[in-house]
């Protein structure tokens, strides 16, 4: 008989690990004929929420950013996208960033199709325009070496200036690499699994990951990774940047 007690998902003052077998489904208005499983969100201490949405036939999913700016990945499947006046199809490996303001509809969503998104509300820089609407696809994107280690390699997803608050970046870690120090830094993180496994520690205590699993980590939460198995560990994550430190 299967214990139905045990989980490796943690939720801890600073850090989270958040398994596929613990998932409990929402509705959210607007997202119809899917699931909707919110991993990350204000309620457990998070300035950011991370959502997986999982379509049935016959999904739709319709909204406007009031306040708050979306990032929606393609993590399998495909459907279309009409973020205001413009229209994509979008398939594995495809994104869009939604700027605050701005109205979504995706539609013809294959049944299994899943889409993995991260909010934040918008801090506007004055002197910087609003971002606009942004389509990419990961498979077109570089992925040089992280700080020179070749096991190592980083996908920078939105633009690097000054108009966006947040940050979104592919990191693939063959098998044993790691990185090269323990971080502790002011940057949330919320991250997922897209392949592989590994090793990760979260403010010194060590947890098995593999993919499908999300992480959470509060600002300077201690972090530290290392690949294992016979294929790389790749993971999607936000964090947010540039934007000075404290209302203070």
């Amino acid at each position: 008989m299967e214990i139905s007690a045990l989980t490796r998902s943690v939720v801890k003052r600073n850090h989270a690990l958040i398994c596929p077998d613990g998932y409990i489904n929402s509705k959210v208005p607007g997202w119809d004929n899917c699931t909707v499983n919110v991993l990350i969100n204000e309620q457990m201490g998070a300035h950011l929420c991370q959502t997986l949405i999982t379509a049935a036939a016959g999904c739709k999913i319709k909204g406007e950013n009031k306040s708050s700016e979306i990032f929606f990945y393609v993590v399998q499947g495909s459907c279309n996208a009409t973020i205001g006046k413009e229209k994509r199809k979008l398939s594995k490996g495809h994104f869009v960033y939604v700027p605050v303001h701005t109205k979504y509809d995706f539609s013809s969503i294959k049944a299994g199709t899943q889409l993995l998104t991260f909010h934040k509300v918008y801090q506007p820089l004055e002197g910087h325009p609003v971002p606009g609407i942004l389509f990419g696809d990961s498979s077109t994107i570089p992925g040089p070496s992280y700080l020179g280690d070749k096991a190592l390699r980083l996908q920078v997803l939105l633009p690097d200036n000054l108009s966006f608050d947040m940050a979104v970046n592919i990191f693939t870690y063959d098998s044993g690499g790691h990185l090269p120090m323990v971080e502790t830094h002011i940057m949330e993180h919320g991250l997922m699994y897209l392949q592989g496994q590994g090793i990760y520690m979260l403010d010194q205590e060590w947890y098995p990951v593999k993919k499908g699993d999300t992480i959470w980590m509060a600002p300077y939460c201690q972090q530290w990774f290392t690949a294992m198995g016979k294929e790389p560990a790749v993971y999607i994550y936000y964090k947010n940047v540039n934007r000075f430190p404290t209302e203070i």
